[in-house]
């Protein structure tokens, strides 16, 4: 039997009477709050960036999932504002918190965006608010890390507050999918703030998928970015070994998938980028040394995935070499695409980043290309390549260059003309054979 704060907080949500505030403004707490707004929500977003409040107070979007009609539409009904006051937390009676959740250059998790947040959520915190975690991290979290938190004012979750987690699911770029149509696991700490979350996620998304603990839907998460990490180590690693004995990989994996079962295609790439797979795992061998248990696959999966990246720069400097008769210390390279995957703007822990550090430190020159991403911002690894700017895609442009490495196979780059431009291509997206392209001046990678 619920309690009764549990049960006002309950009418609310299914009346749509509950105010939500979304912390966190970025890949997944914009469009989380607007999918919230859009389902009769009065919502309010909150983020430390001033920069973010000021586009969004002028409806302008910074986030491909949220077109600017979208943001206003919600901004003029006055269902959706934003605010980088905190204290406004206090009027929200569900509060979601959807904050990075980094590695240290140690590869151990930087819990101090979740922890600031936590900290800020529990000044304000009062009874009958439903307080959720979104944000990757290790089994044991919510109710670990941040229960205790916001249990130090003398409030008690599961009596005066509740508290729950569920894993963001977001796929930049993914036409098929947005935040309303992807099943959300949920779970709560305890029997009321479950009867809450479900409530609360089931009238904004098409399906709920009920867990029985916060620990286990934050393995879940885990679990899907571990079996990603794995399987693209895998075909990597089977990438180095099949380029050695003449086999074109990318010929293998459209083959092996013609078969119905016990098969699933992934590919192979420079390296891994975006904020799941090369980070989250990492957090799960952490926990794991608690447990004095051993993680190999994964550790060994990020050693793999990791070397790619040096893998591409060791085959464009040979191309150059057997090909041009050039060292890639005197050589002009053009990267195609900053961004991690292709037809996005993201370049959250991006590959081509490591690319083009790579052949600097080989004394290299190199520039970039990308329609999504006019200049390099601010990155935590990455400084010194900030203010960078996208050079044109042109004939003249692209001839002033030895060698064209494709990182990011972005679908409005015109690669028949690239070829032709350009004496040497290194292609590590498969992205020419894809649209029947051949030759001599093409090497995969």
């Amino acid at each position: 039997m619920l309690s009764s704060s549990a049960e006002s907080l309950l009418a609310a949500i299914t009346e749509r009477r509950a105010r939500a505030g979304v912390i966190g403004l970025g890949y997944v707490g914009l469009p989380l709050a607007i999918t919230i707004a859009r389902n009769g929500f009065d919502v309010t977003g909150f983020d430390i960036d001033p920069a973010k409040i000021v586009a969004l107070d002028a409806h302008a979007s910074y986030i491909d999932a949220v077109p600017d009609a979208a943001l206003k539409a919600e901004s003029e009904a006055g269902r959706f504002r934003s605010t980088t006051d905190f204290a406004r937390l206090a009027g929200c009676d569900v509060i979601v918190i959807c904050v990075p959740t980094p590695l240290t250059k140690q590869r151990e998790p930087d819990m101090s965006y979740v922890v600031r947040t936590a900290e800020a959520v529990a000044a304000t915190l009062r009874p009958g608010q439903l307080v959720v975690l979104e944000s990757t991290t290790w089994p044991g979290t919510t109710d670990e890390l941040v229960r205790p938190i916001l249990e130090r004012g003398g409030l008690r979750s599961g009596t005066d507050f509740f508290l729950g987690f569920s894993p963001e699911r977001e796929d930049p770029g993914n036409r098929d999918f947005d935040t309303a149509t992807i099943p959300k696991v949920v779970a709560g700490a305890g029997e009321a703030a479950s009867a809450l979350m479900q409530a609360f996620y089931g009238a904004v998304v098409k399906a709920v998928v009920p867990v029985s603990s916060n620990a286990t839907a934050e393995a879940v998460k885990l679990t899907e970015n571990v079996f990603r990490a794995v399987n693209i180590a895998l075909v990597n690693e089977l990438k180095v070994l099949y380029d050695a004995m003449g086999i074109d990989i990318w010929e293998v994996v459209d083959a092996a998938k013609t078969k119905p079962f016990g098969y699933m295609p992934f590919y192979p790439g420079p390296g891994l980028g975006g904020h799941c797979i090369p980070i989250d795992p990492f957090y799960l061998t952490w926990k794991s040394r608690e447990f004095e248990l051993p993680t190999r696959f994964i550790e060994l999966a990020g050693e793999i995935n990791a070397a790619m990246p040096r893998h591409v720069v060791g085959r464009l400097a040979e191309a150059l070499d057997m090909r041009l008769g050039k060292a890639l210390s005197r050589s002009r390279v053009l990267v195609i695409g900053l961004a991690y995957k292709k037809n996005v703007p993201d370049i959250r822990e991006s590959p081509s980043l490591k690319l083009i550090e790579l052949i600097l430190e080989r004394n290299g020159t190199v520039d970039y290309h990308d329609p999504y991403v006019a200049e390099v911002p601010r990155t935590r690894e990455y400084m010194a390549l900030k203010g960078r700017r996208s050079v044109p895609l042109d004939e003249q442009t692209v001839r002033g260059y030895d060698a064209v490495l494709v990182s990011t196979d972005h679908d409005a780059i015109d690669y028949a003309a690239l070829a032709g431009w350009t004496p040497l291509v290194v292609d590590t997206r498969n992205a020419f054979a894809r649209r029947g392209i051949d030759g001599d001046n093409i090497v995969k990678a």
